[in-house]
């Protein structure tokens, strides 16, 4: 069973930098098709930030296009988000989330299915 825990999230101040971790367990990425990071801000949906697929192409929404870092460490077991330049408007649930489907049968975008708990980050001016 697959299984996604993020941390690193916290209170940080306006300009500053934090970086986000997802410990990623029972999912194989190099025959997978991607993963991402997602957020939501309180009262808002939840939104794209950055993605990753099977051949470590990356992808980023324009708020955060960059800011923000995607990448994988760990042999592939962590997913990380570097977040730099950090502004209020960043400040959100943040998700980590793996696309479900087996390389050969991706679709065009990462398409998150798993999900993660989520990791506050609180942005202070």
């Amino acid at each position: 069973q697959v299984q996604l825990v993020e941390s690193g999230g916290g209170p940080v101040q306006a300009g500053g930098s934090l970086k986000l971790s997802c410990g990623v367990f029972g999912y194989t990425f190099s025959n997978r098709c991607g993963m991402a990071w997602y957020r939501q801000a309180p009262g808002k949906e939840r939104e794209f930030v950055s993605s990753i697929d099977r051949f470590r192409t990356t992808t980023y929404a324009d708020s955060v296009q960059g800011r923000f870092t995607i990448s994988l460490g760990n042999g592939d077991n962590t997913l990380y988000l570097e977040m730099k330049n950090l502004n209020t408007e960043d400040t959100a649930v943040y998700f980590c989330a793996a696309d479900k489907n087996y390389y050969g049968y991706c679709n065009s975008k990462v398409t998150p299915a798993i999900w993660g708990q989520g990791t506050q980050v609180t942005v202070s001016s």
